[in-house]
């Protein structure tokens, strides 16, 4: 009977306590090399500590529904605008609504804050129009019907130098940086050109549009005096290029318009809207390995998209240039234009020209997450200093080390020699802690703000009151009159039990703070939780096989008085193990 008592291990596992240590040791070797691996060695720090820049959109009703401004629609534009900031990468994006028709967007400051702040201000309908006239970007010769006859010879030359002017313009631009809107991009199927698809190209080299001719009006088209706004629309200035966009933005999806591409290089008349951007499922660039021809941008279409799309591109497909175009329009304005040269069925394409991985993404974030319920204004913009959150997070760190050194006086003084074990523990946490912030900052984009500071700082007391639960159930044992090994594991189950109710409350307390609240106050609960669970891990296996070794030690087993488990301060009762070995003394029948 007594042998198999002799060799029963203790609960948990902890009976090889070396191993267990060993196991989180290496853990915690292998975050911190992972960390210096991945080249990041501090935590991405939030809007408040990093600073960026925080504006508020107004939300507008589109013309012909003026009750357009609900809280759904609301919530789905804070959606779709934040996945359009978290598309481009930036971390920590911070996207909530305010009030009934406010939206407030906080970008923190990085490499891609100014370019995500552009796109986020892009916020009306995306939607396809086909290309009915497309010229150069300035100002054209009013149509007359001898526009064409070989008589104007004066504005054929104007025409001509105008021409030459684009063609300038469009040489003198960085190489790496081509226009997604400019003719030299093209539109072609998904998959290989061996199972029969259409296909479409691009102009092969850039090339200046050629003024318009008015004659022969096309059936239904543009009317006289649309005609005339577009030959006196000037789109070289940033001026003129938002007037246009303003005024198109007003326009029904039936209506022709007038717009600028975005980079002031081009102007283009254009017919109804053909195909909406609610029917775009899924854009993404990609690297072209098969032909080599560079970046491109790939879409799909839902089941209505893509029998609109294969209709409108079939009938694009017939006609000459540039009425063979298609212009994708977002706030008024063309982001890209590309030709067709034959219909484009089921429900995928590729928009390829020349194209870097900067603009290819741009367009392909812009088809993903162009199409609102709602337009919006941005009415204010303000740039965050991280001044004040530098001197708020220097503040809370110095109330966190005022506290730590208060728990730690407390430890020293109270517990004496266990304090040691608690300090250990809490220094393996802090490691645990600050590696696996760094490393998911480099992860899923988690940054460092002032409120997750905060959970930090309140998980030193979650931490410390797990140590002190066991500490005192192991001393209440002591107490009873058994010697420290046996008081160590007899004390684990007891203290196991509450430290786990203790740290489920906490994590549960986070997990619905989390779900329920938006902003900084995530941060708060979600460096909580974190620090919650890691307590679990760390009193498990570092505290209690740290505990479990030292209780062999003779400093901690002979109850020196400066080991904090001294019997006599603790006021044990006699040992109830004393009797086994003095022979001489009366044995319990039922212990025999």
């Amino acid at each position: 009977m007594a042998a198999p008592k002799k060799g029963r291990r203790s609960p948990g596992g902890q009976g090889r306590p070396g191993r267990v240590l060993a196991f989180i040791l290496i853990a915690m070797v292998a975050l911190v090399g992972g960390m210096f691996a991945s080249g990041q060695t501090t935590p991405r720090l939030g809007i408040d500590l990093a600073g960026g820049t925080s504006f508020t959109l107004e939300a507008k009703n589109q013309p012909g529904q003026p009750n357009a401004i609900t809280t759904t629609n609301m919530n789905t534009a804070a959606g779709i605008i934040e996945r359009r900031v978290n598309g481009l990468g930036v971390t920590e994006s911070e996207v909530q609504t305010q009030g009934k028709k406010h939206i407030i967007v906080n970008i923190p400051k990085g490499t891609n804050a100014k370019q995500a702040r552009e796109q986020v201000g892009t916020t009306a309908q995306l939607a396809f129009r086909p290309v009915l006239v497309a010229a150069p970007a300035g100002k054209l010769p009013e149509p007359t019907p001898s526009a064409s006859s070989g008589t104007g010879k004066d504005k054929g030359d104007k025409s001509k130098d105008k021409a030459k002017d684009a063609e300038k313009d469009k040489k003198g631009k960085p190489s790496g940086t081509p226009t997604a809107s400019a003719p030299g991009s093209s539109a072609t199927p998904s998959g290989s050109h061996s199972q029969g698809r259409a296909v479409t190209e691009a102009l092969k080299a850039p090339q200046a549009p050629k003024p318009p001719t008015p004659s022969p009006k096309p059936s239904g088209g543009p009317s006289n005096d649309l005609q005339k706004q577009f030959a006196a629309l000037d789109c070289s200035t940033k001026e003129a290029r938002s007037q246009a966009a303003k005024k198109a933005g007003l326009a029904k999806p039936e209506d022709d318009i007038v717009v600028c591409d975005k980079d002031g290089q081009e102007k283009l008349l254009l017919g109804p809207v053909a195909v909406k951007g609610v029917d775009v499922t899924d854009a993404k660039a990609a690297l072209d390995t098969q032909r080599a021809s560079g970046w491109q941008v790939q879409l799909k279409f839902n089941g209505s998209g893509s029998k609109k799309f294969a209709d409108v591109t079939g009938q694009l497909a017939a006609k000459p240039e540039p009425q063979n175009r298609f212009a994708i329009v977002l706030d008024g304005q063309s982001v890209s234009a590309p030709s067709v040269r034959a219909a484009i069925p089921g429900g995928s394409a590729e928009i390829s020209g020349n194209f870097t991985q900067s603009s290819a993404d741009d367009l392909a974030n812009i088809l993903s997450y162009g199409a609102l319920p709602l337009s919006f204004d941005i009415v204010t913009e303000t740039t965050v200093s991280a001044a004040l959150g530098g001197e708020q997070l220097r503040a809370g760190l110095i109330a966190g080390a005022i506290g730590l050194a208060l728990v730690v006086i407390y430890l020293v003084v109270y517990y004496r020699g266990l304090a040691l074990v608690a300090l250990a523990s809490l220094a393996a946490s802090a490691v645990l802690t600050y590696t696996i912030m760094v490393l998911l900052g480099k992860a899923i984009g988690f940054a460092l703000n002032l409120p997750a500071v905060c959970g930090a700082i309140v998980a030193i007391g979650i931490t410390a009151d797990s140590f002190i639960v066991y500490f005192e159930r192991v001393r209440d044992e002591i107490r009873d009159g058994r010697s420290l090994r046996p008081a160590v594991e007899r004390g684990w189950p007891r203290a196991r039990r509450t430290i786990l109710v203790s740290d489920f409350v906490s994590f549960l307390a986070a997990a619905v703070l989390f779900i329920v609240t938006v902003g900084k106050v995530q941060g708060f609960a979600f460096t909580l939780g974190l620090t919650t669970l890691l307590d679990v891990v760390v009193v498990f296996l570092f505290t209690k096989p740290l505990m479990t070794l030292l209780a062999r030690r003779k400093f901690f087993a002979s109850g020196h008085p400066w080991s904090g488990l001294d019997p006599k301060r603790l006021g044990a009762k006699p040992p109830l193990r004393a009797s086994r070995r003095r022979p001489s003394a009366p044995v319990d029948p039922k212990e025999a």
